[in-house]
């Protein structure tokens, strides 16, 4: 998938290629507390690129302290903003919009003052009944000042409780997918959804608590990992310990696979199960399906190494880095398309001809969304003289939408729903090409068919979203966005009271 993320900075391809998600960290009970979690969320910079912030607070009656902005998180924290960021206890929060806008306003963690105190949200995932909350918090007075669903949680939590209840109750309003953490003046509180879409992770540091989205983030700053945060678990975590609170309905489990084929980073463990390990299986379990004849094996890096490794490794084939990654492309506003035919696309990749010219290549890639970069890739290998080019993806096709957090777009931007095999091969001119196909790619994790979210390959959603209501969330989403881009439109609220 690397491949195709290439031009994501574009406005027309945001909604139709596959996006990062969000990394979120927490500590509580350390005396640098906003330093581990800068650290925290450089581990997790895979996760998210569009923007960082971090809060701390030092307890009960203290002061929350907020930094948070555009860019990486070696952009937004310098050590003069690190110093300002006082505090015992921090959460910090890594970006990439799959629902709302990219801009500051949009930024986590959310903050709220209200009556329960200060509260601090930070969120991975996406709510498929935004809309309607949302639509429901604005008729009770709430105001928004952003278009993510996640500003959404800190509003119910910062509502009325009736009849007694626990806070933590109007969470079980939430419908979709959601890792959250959220800081009050007393606890800091790791969330995950009864389905346990994303991942959350919990560790110690020399008596301190820490909660990471994923275990590269705990080896970074030296913590121990303790365990993983279960699905539909309240773990809430104070000066007194840790306690768990269970307030969701019992749900099939459904972990994103996309986690283990592309987003987590390939040193993180999940489920006990390293994700370099099963990627690599991916990679055998590809070859073993759909072997072929061919000189050398090339991965598109990074997310393709591992398969790749498995695949040569499978077969005896020579593996050869032929693509050469840019680690230091940022997000790409200029595109000087009129200068350089296909910028997007070399300006992150670049191939070595010598490596590939006159020999028969075998590419190896996570996935194929939309196919135009992928097939960019094949038009640059047989100009650097490939006698043959075959593709083999580590993961099946991908034909639906996803609703719960990964930034695929409508079916029918999604080559494998447009095009049949034969057809997709013809449009990528590519020799042959081999999917791994649901069986081979959850039996490289190691885990139960059943502990999965598979809908992007089989359209079998574990939590189903009604046509309607995500046609009319989308509509509330985009007349917010008009409304906010609209500065001219502001001044009406007060010519109309006059």
């Amino acid at each position: 998938m690397s491949a195709d993320l290439l031009t994501h900075d574009e406005p027309s391809d945001r909604a139709v290629l596959p996006q990062h998600e969000c990394g979120i960290f927490a500590v509580l009970g350390h005396p640098n507390a906003a330093v581990l979690t800068y650290y925290g969320l450089f581990a997790l910079q895979h996760r998210g690129q569009e923007s960082a912030g971090i809060v701390t607070s030092n307890g009960p009656g203290s002061t929350f302290h907020l930094h948070r902005d555009m860019g990486l998180v070696s952009q937004v924290f310098g050590a003069e903003e690190l110093e300002r960021l006082k505090g015992t206890r921090a959460v910090g929060h890594t970006r990439y919009s799959t629902t709302g806008s990219s801009t500051l306003k949009n930024a986590q963690p959310f903050v709220v003052d209200c009556y329960r105190g200060q509260i601090a949200v930070a969120h991975n995932g996406n709510l498929i009944n935004a809309g309607v909350l949302r639509d429901e918090l604005e008729r009770k007075g709430s105001i928004f000042q952003t278009t993510a669903d996640s500003e959404i949680i800190p509003h119910l939590l910062a509502q009325p409780l009736r009849n007694g209840g626990s806070p933590l109750s109007v969470l079980r309003r939430l419908e979709g997918a959601f890792s959250l953490i959220i800081m009050s003046e007393r606890e800091i509180i790791g969330v995950r959804d009864p389905f346990g879409f994303r991942p959350l992770v919990l560790g110690r540091l020399d008596g301190a608590y820490i909660l990471a989205s994923e275990t590269c983030a705990l080896d970074l700053i030296h913590a121990d990992f303790v365990r993983e945060i279960e699905p539909g678990e309240v773990l809430i975590i104070g000066e007194n310990g840790v306690r768990s609170e269970w307030p969701f309905r019992d749900e099939p489990r459904a972990f994103c696979m996309f986690e283990y084929v592309y987003f987590a980073r390939p040193d993180s463990i999940i489920s006990n199960v390293n994700v370099a390990k099963a990627r690599t299986e991916m990679g055998r379990e590809l070859a073993r399906r759909f072997p072929v004849e061919a000189d050398i094996v090339v991965p598109v890096p990074d997310s393709g190494n591992y398969a790749a490794l498995g695949f040569a490794h499978e077969l005896n084939i020579p593996y050869e880095h032929a693509f050469v990654r840019n680690h230091y492309i940022g997000r790409t506003f200029l595109q000087p398309s009129q200068l350089i035919r296909d910028f997007d696309v070399r300006v992150k990749l670049n191939l070595i001809k010598e490596a590939v010219a006159g020999k028969r290549v075998v590419v190896i890639d996570d996935s194929i969304v939309r196919g135009t970069t992928a097939r960019a890739r094949v038009v640059n290998l047989r100009e650097a003289g490939a006698r043959e080019v075959h593709m083999r993806v580590s993961c099946p096709p991908h034909r639906f939408a996803c609703h719960y957090g990964i930034d695929f777009p409508d079916p029918e931007k999604l080559i494998a729903n447009r095009m049949s095999h034969e057809q997709i091969c013809e449009y990528l001119n590519v020799d042959s090409l081999g999917y791994l196909d649901v069986e081979g790619m959850v039996k490289a994790t190691g885990q139960p068919a059943n502990s999965f979210c598979l809908a992007c390959f089989t359209g079998n959603y574990p939590l189903p979203v009604d046509p309607e209501l995500d046609k009319f969330i989308m509509e509330k989403r985009e007349q917010r966005a008009r409304a906010l881009a609209d500065e001219e439109a502001q001044p009406t609220l007060f010519a109309e009271l006059k």
